[in-house]
C-alpha cells in the first residue's frame, strides 16, 4: 500500500511541475499573446500585456489602439513573426523580433519587457534601423 501511495505521490508531483512550467510566461509567450490579440482587434486584451508605465502613458485602450494601428501596423497584422536574440539590459529583458508585414516588408523590432518570468509585461517596442523595412 505504501508503495502505491508513494508512486501516486511522485506522479502527482511530476504533474504539478509540468503544469507549473506551462504557467511560466516567457517574453515570446507575452509577445505572441499580444500579437494574437491585435490580430483579433482585441486591443483591450493587447493593452493588458503592456506595463503599468505604458498603460499610464496612453491612458486608454482607444489611445493605445490608435498608436498601434498608426505607428506599428506591422504588429497589428503581421504576415510572419520570427524571434531572434534575447538579452538583458538595465534590468529589462530585450527580445528582438523580425516581422514581415502584409506587403512583404521586413521590420526588426526590439521589445523591452519588465517583470518576472511569471508576470512579464511589454514596456516598449522600438523599430530598429536595419535597412530591412519600408
Amino acid at each position: 500500500m505504501r508503495i502505491i501511495f508513494l508512486a501516486l505521490f511522485i506522479l502527482a508531483m511530476a504533474g504539478a511541475s509540468v503544469a507549473g512550467a506551462q504557467d511560466v510566461r516567457t517574453p515570446r509567450d507575452v509577445i505572441d499573446a499580444q500579437l494574437q490579440a491585435f490580430q483579433a482587434d482585441d486591443f483591450e486584451t493587447g493593452f493588458g500585456f503592456a506595463s503599468p508605465y505604458i498603460r499610464s502613458l496612453f491612458g486608454s485602450v482607444g489611445n493605445f489602439e490608435r498608436m498601434v494601428t498608426r505607428d506599428y501596423p506591422m504588429v497589428h497584422r503581421p504576415q510572419s513573426v520570427r524571434y531572434l536574440d534575447q538579452s538583458q539590459r538595465n534590468g529589462l529583458t530585450v527580445q528582438r523580433v523580425l516581422i514581415t508585414d502584409q506587403q512583404n516588408r521586413l521590420f526588426l523590432l526590439e521589445y523591452e519587457l519588465v517583470g518576472t518570468a511569471d508576470e512579464m509585461q511589454i514596456n516598449g517596442v522600438r523599430i530598429l534601423p536595419s535597412g530591412l523595412g519600408a
